[in-house]
This record gives structure tokens, sequence and C-alpha cells, in this order.
């Protein structure tokens, strides 16, 4: 009997956890002849959510947790999934209902055909403001112009992956990470099923458009070196434009007779370039951070307990 692992990331989600149990628990009586594991990553949740957990697992020992020492995130959240989950293919979920559990028959389905990575890309995103929907299309956008890997549109976490999928993540152990990317950069055989995004069940989103943005530089600093190229991309045309602009000040004095005020061209030029200055240097010090970051070797995450049980570090 092959085990599926569902591994769902939460963060504050008391609310949410009942609601989300009874529709897996209903999902799993369906599906007889899979063996079922829950795996809750409790990503140092300040609510009731950690007990809420074990108290469901004292009623059915399918369900396990890990309950990290403070919060980490999510994206460190789903390593330490992969790392404990036990099952022959795990599937991604979040807690707040907004990705259907019953959509699950359908990506696993398809893995029996021989996929690896069966992802639910959004037909609609129901109780997403216009703004984020916008947003999300121009970072995807960006982000495959930049990168040489094919990134796949409107598509999150919630998906299947086979255990050699599982396998090759758990190799990569950057510090900041961005799985969405990952699960493009390993590749395999990848099948795609769409469905309709519902708004969440309970509580409030914990992703801001800070942490959005924040994501957003992840994706692409993790994957492409592009933006480092900006320097020689800016400086061509400029010169360029400055070329021009120089011939343009000279051909208006010999004909027109007519002098600009040098002190208007200085401070625009200086304006100019110390504009482009800052933006390189920022490009730069996004990168030297990462640097520094994964030279340190800290271990990602720091487990508090795991099924009840004391655990150190990974």
């Amino acid at each position: 009997m092959k085990k599926i692992s569902i591994i769902i990331p939460a963060y504050n989600e008391e609310e949410s956890l009942p609601l989300l149990y009874e529709r897996i628990e209903k999902l799993m009586k369906n599906m007889e002849n899979y063996e079922f594991e829950i795996l809750f990553v409790n990503d140092g949740s300040k609510d009731k959510t950690i007990e809420i957990i074990k108290q469901m697992r004292e009623e059915d020992n399918r369900i396990c947790y890990v309950d990290f020492s403070r919060n980490f995130g999510k994206e460190i959240a789903m390593i330490a999934g992969l790392d404990y989950a036990t099952g022959d293919c795990v599937i991604f979920m979040d807690a707040d209902l907004q990705d259907p559990p019953e959509l699950i028959p359908e990506l696993v389905k398809y893995w029996e055909e021989g996929y690896d990575d069966v992802y639910a890309k959004r037909k609609s995103r129901k109780g997403e403001t216009w703004l984020k929907k916008f947003t999300s299309k121009m970072y995807y956008k960006v982000l495959q112009k930049l990168t040489r890997i094919e990134i796949q549109k409107d598509t999150g976490d919630f998906r299947l992956l086979d255990r050699r999928c599982v396998n090759a993540l758990k190799k990569l152990r950057e510090s900041q990470r961005n799985t969405k990317s990952m699960f493009s950069w390993i590749g395999y055989k990848k099948k795609e099923v769409l469905y309709d995004r519902d708004p969440r069940i309970a509580g409030t989103t914990k992703w801001n458009y800070i942490k959005l943005v924040d994501l957003a530089i992840d994706g692409i600093t993790s994957f492409t070196t592009s933006p480092l190229r900006l320097s020689t991309l800016i400086a061509i045309p400029t010169f360029g434009v400055l070329f021009i602009y120089f011939i343009y000040v000279i051909a208006k004095c010999i004909i027109v007779h007519q002098m600009i005020q040098a002190y208007q061209a200085i401070i625009l030029l200086i304006l100019f370039f110390s504009g482009i200055q800052i933006l390189l240097f920022g490009i730069v010090g996004e990168y030297l951070g990462r640097i520094f970051n994964e030279t340190k070797h800290r271990p990602l995450y720091l487990v508090n307990e795991y099924n009840g049980k004391k655990e150190m570090n990974q």
C-alpha cells in the first residue's frame, strides 16, 4: 500500500484546523487503497495551534507534527516537512483551506500515471484584492524574463511531489529559499491541474505586502544573476545618450549661438548618475547579503519536538 504524506505548514491557524481535518478525514475514508500521514509543521504559532494538533494526534495516529522552536517562516517550514515526511509522495497544502483537499484524488491519479510533480494551477483567486492579483501576475512575468528556467504561472505550493522530487529538494539547503522556483529548477515530469482557489475559511492572511516583496526578491536573486548585468545594460545606452547629447550641445552652440547654462547640465548629470549608482549598489548588496548568510552555515531550523519527542537541530 502506497503512503501519501500531506504536509501542512501552520502559523496561528487554530480556527482553521478543525475544519481542515474534517475535510481531509472524509477524503481519506474515500481513498482506502492508500496509507496517509498528515504532517503539520507548527511554525512558532502564538495561539493554540500546537495544542489543537496534539489533541488531534491523540485521536488519530495518522497525524504527525513538527514543532519549531520559534517562527522560521513558511519556506523553512516546507523543507522541514520534506525532511520528516515518510510517504512515497508528498502533497503540500495551506492550513487555511484555500487549497481544496477534494482535489487530492486528481493529483494522485496523475501521479499513478507516472507524473513526478502534479501542480495545481489557479483559474481564479477568490478573496484576493485586484492589487495582489496584478502584482502577482507581473512578478511571474518578470521572473520568467530574468531566468532561464520555465516558471509555472499562477501556481502556488499546492502540489503533489514524488519521492524522487522530495529527495532532490532536500539537497537544496540554502537559507533564503524560494520553493516555488525550486519546484521548477529540479525538473522531472510535470502535470498541470486547474482549480478555483477559495477564500480563507477563517483567520487572516499572514502574507502582507512587505513579506511578499521579500519573497519576490528572494525568488529573483536565488535563481538568476541577471540583475548583476544591469550595470552593463544600463551603461551602454547611457553613454549613447550622453554622446548624442554632447553632439547636440556642440551643434547648438555653433549653429544657433545659444549657450546652455553649465550648472543646469552638471546638476542633471550628477543626479542621473547618482541614481544609477544607488540602484546598482542596491543590487550588488542583495547578492552580497545572500553570500553572507550562506557562509554562516547555520541550521535551517530548530525543532522543539517531533510527535511529542524532544528533537535536536537539523
